[in-house]
């Protein structure tokens, strides 16, 4: 009995010594859910001491204090207790889920590893007040604010916003302030006006009170659907000087430098549809003030020389984002496919310029050809109305080449009494002296080339019948042809894009009209005044696959995207692919 409870008190006291030996590595957040102007601290605890230290690397975020090492060692009823602990201050960098990856130390040569942690990072949130808090202080005395121009416009009518930062006179603050939370501009068609690297400071007034302020930056947006709108704030990480209550030797006061991160918050825009009343039958989205303009660089000319058409809008508006009449001309009159030239420049006003298109226009036979009137319509957001332009006939003089058949059956008539021409050709005269040679040559008939003349023919049979099936199974292949004639309709509405692969602006520019002009020839709708949800209904009602749809979607979130971010060469050939096999696709699916 004796033996068995030693046995006991042997193994009681082994567990005891084991679970006192047990090392603890963990990670403590103080928050898993913050916003993107607050900060986070993260300790890194243990129960025995050890070495080689190794933090994780804190990607999203930037480390503004630490590492702060705190050690406790004490004894309670004779049982020891130790921790040591590492501690930094984070601020993140961007919203989003954020992972915090594992912490290394080594402890009596073992390698021990924390798990690794997940935290949220929301928009800004409101900071609590604390007048002795440098933190609270330069929050009070630095704002970013996003001026809107117009927060009740109409559906494609530019409005800017314009992003201020004010800046009290208490505080002060460096040219080294960092973006790290950029608006995506979700519906809007946008483009940033720079600054040139340049910051003019201007006095003005915020709540009231005397400020110096800077402009960061302006930009124009053009919305592309109705309703409620949001913009995403524009956020920034600032360095701030607080002046304290202490002073050096000098007299002057102590300042303490905190990085602050500033918002602009969030605007919502409430964009109003086009008036129904009163819509051109015409009418291409066009909203602004525009003059229109068709001419010709010559009117007189030869069969199968060519001329330029070009038809011109300019003025201020939304130039970049809506298409050009087309001109109609007579079948008599071979024209090419126009070639596009945009001259637009974008202010605080929006764009301004002149798109042009310019045909390559062919005469065929002689006569006279009218270019009846081109009507151009757009609507003026000032006088909330619709207006209509057109141009002025242009009769084209084909003065030498052929005459179209319907002249010349005329010209046969023998009804129509013509006028005899007589020439000295007329009358031609027997020779009297013939100049005849010997047949004494090389028979003809026997020879190689006889035998090649007359078995050649049929040498080419067998030819003909394979072409003959090969054309056969080509026009039978009725996938294949819906393919090839899918990828020429592709090929066709891309051929802008392609033309501008070297210019990212105007390449997304071209690929985005393609892409909606694609839509509203195939649905006879104006897609543009469609959100992504709703092309993706209309698509998916169409039966067009879902995967095909992501990838359409995914191309014009492409063209949004490329108006501020810059895009590799290699990227903008692999969205003009993507947009080729998406389309001929699509071609092939809607039904």
């Amino acid at each position: 009995m004796k033996l068995k409870n030693l046995i006991y008190i042997l193994l009681f006291m082994f567990g005891c010594g084991f679970a006192q030996a047990q090392v603890n590595f963990d990670a403590k957040v103080s928050k898993k859910r913050l916003g993107i102007n607050e900060r986070l601290r993260i300790d890194f605890e243990m129960n025995q001491d050890g070495d080689n230290f190794n933090p994780p690397d804190f990607d999203g975020f930037r480390v503004v204090g630490g590492p702060n090492q705190s050690v406790s060692n004490s004894w309670i009823n004779g049982k020891r207790s130790y921790s040591k602990t590492y501690s930094y201050f984070l601020s993140p960098q961007k919203r989003g889920k954020l992972r915090i990856a594992q912490a290394t130390i080594e402890i009596e040569g073992q390698t021990y590893k924390t798990l690794p942690m997940d935290v949220e990072v929301t928009a800004a949130v409101e900071v609590p007040k604390d007048g002795n808090n440098a933190e609270y202080v330069a929050s009070e005395n630095v704002h970013l604010v996003a001026e809107v121009s117009n927060a009740n416009p109409y559906l494609n009518e530019a409005i800017t916003v314009v992003y201020k930062m004010y800046v009290s006179h208490d505080v002060s603050i460096t040219s080294n302030w960092r973006e790290i939370d950029t608006p995506k501009y979700s519906d809007f068609w946008s483009q940033n006006i720079d600054n040139q690297g340049s910051f003019k400071i201007y006095e003005g007034k915020y709540d009231g009170q005397d400020y110096r302020y800077v402009i960061l930056r302006t930009t124009v947006l053009y919305p592309q659907k109705t309703g409620k709108l949001d913009i995403e704030p524009l956020t920034l990480d600032v360095p701030i000087d607080v002046p304290g209550n202490r002073r050096d030797l000098f007299g002057r006061r102590l300042t303490t430098r905190v990085n602050k991160t500033i918002s602009a918050g969030n605007r919502t825009i409430n964009v109003k549809p086009l008036p129904v009343d009163g819509k051109p039958v015409d009418f291409a989205g066009a909203v602004g003030s525009f003059q229109f303009k068709v001419g010709t660089n010559k009117t007189v000319l030869d069969a199968n020389e060519a001329l330029e058409l070009t038809t011109t809008v300019s003025g201020t508006g939304n130039l970049k984002l809506f298409e050009l009449p087309t001109a109609k001309l007579a079948s008599s009159l071979e024209v090419y496919d126009p070639e596009r030239n945009e001259n637009v420049r974008t202010n605080r006003t929006g764009m301004t310029g002149s798109v042009t298109e310019t045909y390559t226009v062919v005469p065929q036979y002689k006569g006279n050809y009218p270019i009846r009137p081109i009507t151009f319509s757009y609507f003026d957001p000032k006088t909330e109305t619709y207006r209509t332009l057109a141009s002025d006939e242009i009769v084209i003089n084909v003065e030498n080449g052929p005459v179209t058949a319907q002249k010349q059956n005329e010209s046969q008539d023998p009804t129509i009494k013509q006028e005899i021409a007589l020439s000295k050709e007329n009358f031609k005269f027997i020779k009297l002296k013939a100049n005849l040679e010997s047949m004494d040559k090389t028979v003809f008939f026997g020879s190689t080339l006889f035998w090649s003349l007359l078995g050649g023919p049929i040498l080419l049979i067998p030819l003909f019948i394979i072409g003959g099936k090969k054309r056969k199974e080509r026009f039978d292949d009725v996938e294949g042809n819906k393919l090839r004639k899918a990828n020429k309709l592709a090929k066709k509405y891309l051929s802008e894009a392609k033309k501008n692969t070297g210019n990212q602006m105007a390449f997304y520019n071209a690929l985005e009209r393609a892409l909606h002009n694609y839509l509203k020839a195939k649905l006879n709708i104006e897609t543009s005044e469609f959100s992504k949800e709703g092309i993706s209904k209309l698509l998916a009602e169409r039966s067009v696959a879902p995967e095909k749809v992501n990838e359409f979607i995914g191309l014009l979130k492409s063209c949004e995207f490329a108006r501020y971010t810059p895009t590799s060469d290699v990227t903008i050939q692999s969205d003009y692919n993507k947009a080729v096999e998406v389309i001929s696709a699509i071609d092939k699916q809607i039904q």
